[in-house]
């Protein structure tokens, strides 16, 4: 059975980025989806959310673009592009789950497309478990 996941941009920057607290794990988490096939259904927003802030942190361009390119070529990766549903969707979450826009638009995918969020962000953790499956990395 292929493990179906929607991984928030949290996890994939605390991978990338070595001095972080956790950093170790979240890039083993990441291993584990590339060597399981596991299908990631991931909002287009994913891409440029995790190349911003590794860009940024890291202060590296080229490793941050490198980074994308990588990312793209992540086997069983399905973008969800934001239309107006999703983002309706997406704008219930929020008010409701008192979560920012981009944290939200990660639990409407999961919300719509069935799958577990996998996440690092606390506020996700705390206010998503009524509403859809939601863990940190293991």
């Amino acid at each position: 059975m292929t493990l179906l996941v929607t991984v928030d941009a949290s996890v994939f920057v605390n991978a990338f980025i070595p001095t972080e607290n956790g950093s170790d794990q979240s890039l083993a988490y990441i291993t584990k989806l590339r060597t399981e096939q596991a299908h990631l259904i991931q909002p287009t927003l994913f891409i440029p959310e995790v190349i911003a802030s590794v860009a940024r942190k890291k202060n590296d361009t080229e490793r941050a673009l490198a980074l994308a390119l990588d990312l793209k070529k992540f086997t069983n990766l399905t973008l969800v592009a934001l239309d107006e549903n999703l983002a309706d969707l997406a704008s219930e979450i929020a008010a409701n789950s008192r979560l920012r826009g981009s944290d939200a638009v990660y639990a409407a995918v999961a919300l719509r497309f069935g799958t577990e969020l996998i996440t690092l962000d606390k506020e996700q953790l705390a206010r998503l478990p009524k509403l859809l499956p939601v863990r940190a990395p293991r």
